[in-house]
């Protein structure tokens, strides 16, 4: 399991392993490894998450080191004229 993966394909992933779990068909050598599995992918969407975070309160960040509201877009900014 690579950290480089998107965090759409390791929710989907972890997804999968829960469904796989809770049918409960799996022999407890292989709910193991599933659920191993799941808390390393639960780990990597958790930091992408937290990395998000911290990217977005950076770009709302004022001059003066306080947070402003602001609405969240991806596009670039445009500016207003009153």
């Amino acid at each position: 399991m690579t950290n480089e993966i998107k965090f759409e394909d390791a929710l989907s992933q972890l997804e999968n392993i829960v469904e796989k779990l809770e049918r409960g068909e799996l022999s407890l050598d292989e709910s193991l490894a599933a659920f191993e599995e799941g808390i390393k992918l639960s780990r990597i969407c958790s930091k992408r998450l937290d990395e998000a975070e911290k990217k977005i309160e950076i770009l709302i960040k004022g001059d003066d080191g306080q947070l402003e509201a602001k609405d969240f877009n991806l596009e670039s900014p445009k500016e207003v004229v009153s």
